[in-house]
């Protein structure tokens, strides 16, 4: 039944649509600004990978002794453990997610500060954590036979979060005619069009018909030029901005050519760049090695780590999307938990300097980042100091006074004769050893 289904489906989606290719590439730029006021994302990679946490067949990632195992990334790990594509499909028989309790995910992102959600609705695998009507390689083969991600988009609605799905878009090991590893065969144009047309398109038409998402993230990184042309980004686009007036697209729809009509550049994974950028933007993160959930990846990143990669990117006027992997059943691992945790906690206290602010165009001694906002008709300058030091100097002039923000105790600040500001940071500040912020009233 369903195969015929997916027939008809298909028919329908490959109808010409006149009004689609009237649609314009731009999104409203104001559509956006939530995006850029909200600086804190979590990303959730989960999926059938989940199961195999990163070991097959006694090779645990990353493993030289396998051609292409030289990786952490758990997420990839029917390439690069060898896995049999039947043994690696088979699994969906297993994915029963007796635990997957999106309330305790999304409630968790928003103690963490995060503002909003992005969940793998497909990854390189091809797996569909929701009932496609276009594919059979979907929540239909597992135990529940239940939509992942109708769950988790209420749950979004619930708490107030924005919410978007990764789909990756060019790459699909499932799919005959979809993208695969560099060390692979690729398929012909006409093999990834019919791709293109039977898979990529009409299941992000999908997701944008089902469950009306904020965003949509795509995934390129430099070698998809060949099948994924201006022609094809640009038909991908339009489709988006057909079914959606509100829905934002990443820069990785095509990493090498995002052209002018995206709505936020994205770097690639784990990248902090050290400028401001022209345009808005964001750095996907782990808290470990791998994204997807790996039993034997203990690599965590401290939360004071993790706080300073997201100050310094608020500060060049970037957000901070940072992943937990589930694991295969639907908990959460614990050293994720309690990170996500500690940085609420700090959030809690210095939200107000990093949401909603803007860059601040002077230059800073190294590791101490600077934001600002207007509020009130108060321009105020937020100072992130990210290593104990008793005095600063900023070239900026004060009108007001100077306060630590979490504890609002006095800062002496103290005008120079060269029209700068000289902080005196107060003795015991940084007795917790947490990264500390200055808040100023500046001209």
């Amino acid at each position: 039944m369903k195969r015929l289904f997916i027939a008809i489906t298909l028919l329908v989606l490959m109808l010409p649509s006149v009004a689609q290719k009237d649609v314009s590439l731009k999104l409203d730029p104001a559509k956006a600004q939530w995006f850029r006021e909200a600086k804190f994302g979590m990303f959730i990679h989960w999926g059938l990978y989940s199961i195999f946490a990163g070991s097959y067949n006694g090779h645990t990632l990353p493993d030289a002794t396998l051609p292409n195992g030289r990786s952490w990334y758990a997420e990839w790990a029917e390439k690069r453990l060898q896995i049999p594509d039947k043994v690696y499909r088979g699994k969906a028989r297993e994915f029963s997610t007796p635990r997957y309790n999106p309330d305790e995910w999304v409630r968790l992102a928003k103690e963490a500060g995060m503002r909003y959600l992005v969940i793998t609705a497909k990854h390189h695998d091809g797996f569909a954590l929701w009932d496609s009507k276009v594919s059979h390689f979907d929540v239909e083969l597992t135990p529940g036979k239940k939509d992942l991600l109708a769950p988790l988009v209420k749950a979004c609605r619930k708490y107030g979060l924005k919410y978007g799905f990764y789909y990756s878009h060019w790459e699909d090991w499932e799919h005959p005619g979809g993208a695969k590893p560099e060390w692979e065969k690729q398929p012909t144009d006409a093999e990834y069009q019919k791709y293109w047309e039977e898979k990529s398109l009409p299941q992000v038409k999908e997701l944008l018909v089902n469950y009306d998402p904020d965003l949509l993230w795509f995934d390129t990184w430099g070698s998809e030029s060949t099948l994924l042309t201006p022609a094809r980004r640009d038909e991908l686009i339009r489709l988006v901005r057909t079914y959606s007036k509100k829905c934002l697209i990443n820069g990785r729809i095509c990493y090498t050519n995002p052209g002018d009509d995206v709505d936020f550049l994205e770097m690639m994974d784990n990248e902090y760049p050290a400028a401001l950028q022209d345009r808005p933007w964001q750095t996907p993160a782990t808290m470990q090695q791998s994204w997807g959930y790996h039993a034997r990846d203990y690599n965590w990143k401290p939360a004071r780590q993790m706080l300073t990669y997201l100050v310094s990117n608020v500060s060049k006027g970037g957000n901070y999307l940072l992943n937990i992997g589930p694991k295969a059943d639907g908990t959460l691992p614990l050293p994720a938990v309690r990170r996500l945790r500690e940085m609420g906690g700090w959030m809690a206290a210095n939200g107000e300097a990093v949401y909603g602010t803007s860059p601040v165009h002077i230059e800073a001694p190294a590791d101490v980042f600077l934001s600002q906002k207007t509020e009130n008709g108060k321009h105020w300058l937020y100072v992130f100091l990210t290593r104990p030091m008793s005095q600063l100097t900023l070239p900026v002039k004060a009108v007001g006074g100077c306060q630590v923000l979490e504890t609002g105790q006095p800062v002496d600040c103290t005008a120079t004769s060269g029209g700068s500001v000289s902080l005196a940071i107060p003795d015991g500040v940084f007795r917790d050893g947490s990264i500390q912020v200055l808040k100023l009233e500046i001209e």
